[in-house]
C-alpha cells in the first residue's frame, strides 16, 4: 500500500499550501520559554496566554508575517552597577511563532500582571453554492 502526502491526494485539491504550513509549524518550536496557554473562548474566537514576567510592554513586540504570528520580547542589558549573588530569573529575550489560520485575525493584545493575551478571531465563511454551465465545445454545426 502506497502512502500519500497531504498534497498529493487525488482528491485533496489545491491543499498543497496546508503541508507547507505543518512543516513551518514545525519548525517554529522555541522551546519551552516562555511558557503560554491557547484557549478557546467562543465558537470562532481563541486566546494565547503568554507568561512574560519582567517584561515592560516596550519589551515587546506583536507582528503578524506571512500568516504567522510571531511574539518577541527584549530586555535592555541590564546596568553594571548591579552584583548579583544570585540570578535566577531568567532576563532572556524570545521569539515565539503561531502559524494562523486562512481568516484568522488578531484582535489586540494585553499585558496584564506578567501575562500577555493575545485575542484572536476566525472569521467564518459564508456557504456559497454555485452552479457550474456546462458548454458543449465538442458541437461543430
Amino acid at each position: 500500500m502506497t502512502k500519500l502526502a497531504l498534497g498529493t491526494h487525488p482528491y485533496l485539491l489545491g491543499f498543497d499550501e496546508l503541508e507547507r504550513l505543518v512543516e513551518r509549524a514545525a519548525k517554529t518550536d522555541a522551546g519551552g520559554y516562555p511558557p503560554y496557554n491557547i484557549e478557546q473562548v467562543g465558537d470562532s474566537s481563541y486566546r494565547i496566554t503568554l507568561a512574560v514576567a519582567g517584561f515592560a510592554e516596550e519589551d515587546l513586540s506583536i507582528t503578524v508575517e506571512d500568516r504567522q504570528l510571531v511574539v518577541r520580547g527584549r530586555q535592555p542589558e541590564p546596568d553594571g552597577s548591579r552584583v548579583y549573588l544570585h540570578r535566577g530569573i531568567a532576563a532572556r529575550q524570545f521569539q515565539r511563532s503561531f502559524v494562523l489560520a486562512e481568516g484568522v485575525e488578531v484582535d489586540g493584545a494585553d499585558l496584564e500582571t506578567g501575562l500577555l493575551h493575545i485575542d484572536l478571531t476566525r472569521a467564518l465563511p459564508e456557504p456559497v453554492v454555485r452552479t457550474i454551465r456546462i458548454s458543449n465545445n465538442g458541437d461543430q454545426s
